[in-house]
């Protein structure tokens, strides 16, 4: 749709990138590109929180491609009732049948009034943007053959929502990677118990865990001081797990997910020897695939007495994740450097906090007791198939085969009214 008002429509499909709540709901944007069944519509108007648009369906650039993406973005007016608990067994989507509206049953948000503002704002996300989304992915995830017992719970679909900002086609290739990145280290992401005796050794230690007290923008704080990490003693396995479980264990609360996460990390024990827990490659993958398939919003990262020889590792790190994230990282020399951009009052007594850090790990480990069996509960999702993650490589192939379509475009222009 152009500045008159007029829309040009033409019977091709092509695959695009789809983000439903452009804006803020109180004045959101359908994308210029939006692609429906056999039809593409160019059109750009605002409008108020949708009621019931039609079914629109992305569908594959080349048919004859291995890698097909099909996403169907049904918007529906919602029920405000109050929803099951859902939980995951060893056959959990088969269990529903197309009659079944369960993906229409709704939680009344918890979030404290100030975090839904942040949510607002940061993320386009009130109770209509959230329930439409939701109500569509559990449809997604109930059709798509190449997944299963994948957990349908609010918390968790939001998990993904949120990090894409309510872009459900983004939401739904994050869930795939996410799959994809725990299948494909299964020493790193699965069997995620924090009774484990090495896990548990680390824990008390003070190797990792997470501040009982959020910083001034509302995040908890995530502690690491690599202090305890007897390369004699542990493996790459015990470093993994303690790092997936801390991040599991914050993103089952909403409050977590809305606002993201603090990172402190004092590096002075880390010598050049723990980077032969790693295979190069391994690094590396894990590095950029763990920063796209995690739902995690990192906004800052603060890193203090990184020893000079490791700073080849932190260059390194650096060049594989994007430039966003990287730009939120900081180098410190001092504690009184620290401070003057991380509050004390969420540090360990040892870093000019109030509170010792045992006592904040003592109640770190109820957390993650309180938690346990749903981390082990993520075991039973599984990646059937790989063949729909869009990567670089499918999407320049996607791009270039629709530039090449809008090149051969023929249609006719019309007037498109919007109430």
């Amino acid at each position: 749709m152009n500045d008159d008002g007029l829309y040009f429509s033409t019977h091709h499909s092509y695959q695009v990138d789809l983000d439903p709540f452009e804006q803020t709901p109180s004045s959101r944007t359908i994308p210029e590109f939006v692609v429906m069944e056999s039809t593409i519509i160019l059109y750009r108007c605002s409008f108020v929180p949708i009621v019931s648009p039609p079914t629109v369906v992305v569908q594959p650039a080349d048919r004859r491609r291995d890698h097909k993406f099909t996403t169907h973005l049904k918007y529906l007016g919602m029920s405000s009732k109050k929803a099951s608990d859902i939980t995951v067994d060893d056959d959990y989507q088969k269990k529903h049948t197309a009659t079944d509206n369960w993906w229409t049953n709704f939680e009344p948000c918890t979030l404290p009034k100030h975090i839904q503002e942040v949510a607002l704002i940061q993320l386009r996300e009130n109770e209509s943007a959230r329930n439409q989304a939701i109500s569509a992915f559990r449809q997604w995830i109930l059709k798509n053959a190449d997944i299963q017992n994948v957990n349908t719970d609010e918390k968790f679909l939001l998990r993904f929502l949120r990090t894409k900002k309510f872009s459900l086609p983004m939401a739904q290739q994050m869930l795939l990677k996410y799959l994809n990145l725990r299948q494909k280290f299964p020493m790193y992401f699965m069997g995620l118990d924090c009774l484990i005796p090495s896990i548990n050794e680390l824990i008390d230690s003070g190797y990792m865990f997470v501040s009982p007290f959020r910083d001034n923008h509302d995040r908890r704080v995530i502690i690491g001081t690599a202090r305890g990490f007897d390369l004699r003693k542990y493996n790459n396995r015990d470093l993994g797990i303690v790092h997936i479980i801390t991040y599991e264990t914050l993103l089952n609360d909403e409050v977590n997910q809305v606002v993201g996460f603090t990172h402190f990390g004092d590096l002075y024990s880390i010598t050049p020897a723990y980077i032969t827990l790693f295979t190069p490659n391994e690094f590396a993958t894990l590095i950029k695939w763990g920063e796209q398939s995690m739902p995690m919003r990192h906004k800052a990262i603060h890193l203090l007495n990184v020893p000079s020889p490791i700073k080849f590792a932190y260059d390194y790190f650096q060049s594989r994740i994007s430039p966003k994230l990287s730009a939120r990282m900081k180098m410190y020399n001092s504690l009184s450097e620290l401070h003057e951009s991380l509050d004390k009052k969420v540090l360990p007594k040892e870093y000019g906090g109030e509170m010792p850090m045992a006592e904040m790990i003592s109640l770190w480990k109820k957390e993650l007791l309180a938690n346990r069996e749903k981390l082990i509960a993520l075991d039973n999702m599984r990646l059937l198939s790989d063949k729909n993650i869009i990567t670089r490589k499918t999407k320049a192939d996607i791009n270039h085969n629709l530039v090449a379509g809008f090149n051969q475009l023929s249609g006719s222009f019309r007037k498109l009214e919007v109430d």
